[in-house]
């Protein structure tokens, strides 16, 4: 069951309407890396999770992104303005103006539209939970070159806290991914000599190189 509070989870404004930056904003609400895709990639991924405590973990996150994708959309509502003006965005998506009457759409920052294809689900915890923790680690990318490319204080403002939020995340899922890396694929796999071997396949290969390091296959029973 899902419930929505009309008080945003954290409060957004911008100094000046920027169509432009609507544009490229568009790309954290239906980007592949953006907040819809986060949440339907970690709602989606939970449904098989038998922990109690990570499922949990899996959906409060899963419901803390909508709140991000409604911050994000009024951040995109905001920079818009009232005035319906394709010419003002000179890169970028257009779809805004011409066809969702300013609102704001399910679309990357290039006009494609959002897909399910973004989401990544295997059934295995161990799998799942390193990719979420790489989507945290790209969506923090674009959120940082986001942030040096406008001069909105008050815009810069919400980039920070999500920033701040990805990284928060990116921690749980890596503590998450501590209590059960022997389990799952990780169990199955790095039994056998292979499993330990580095092939330097370069020439000439740097004094100190990973064929260096010791590795250790781990012994599972």
């Amino acid at each position: 069951m899902f419930k929505h509070e009309k008080q945003l989870f954290h409060p957004v404004a911008v100094e000046k309407a920027n169509p432009q930056y609507a544009a490229l904003l568009q790309e954290q609400l239906g980007g592949g890396n953006g907040e819809l895709k986060a949440a339907m990639q970690y709602m989606s991924q939970s449904f098989r999770i038998k922990d109690p405590e990570i499922k949990d973990l899996f959906m409060d996150i899963a419901a803390e992104e909508l709140s991000h994708l409604e911050m994000i959309s009024q951040t995109i509502n905001l920079l818009n303005g009232h005035d319906v003006d394709a010419y003002s965005v000179t890169a970028g998506e257009i779809q805004t103006h011409v066809l969702l009457g300013l609102n704001p759409g399910l679309i990357n920052a290039s006009g494609y539209s959002w897909t399910a294809d973004y989401v990544t689900v295997t059934g295995d915890l161990c799998a799942d939970l390193l990719s979420n923790i790489a989507s945290e680690q790209r969506a923090k990318v674009v959120y940082e070159y986001l942030y040096r490319q406008i001069p909105d204080k008050k815009v810069r403002e919400t980039i920070d806290f999500l920033l701040n939020r990805e990284e928060a995340h990116n921690a749980m899922f890596r503590e998450a991914f501590n209590r059960v890396q022997k389990t799952g694929s990780n169990r199955d796999f790095g039994t056998t000599k292979a499993a330990a071997m580095y092939f330097s396949m370069s020439e000439p290969s740097p004094s100190e190189s990973f064929s260096d390091i010791n590795f250790k296959a781990p012994a599972f029973k």
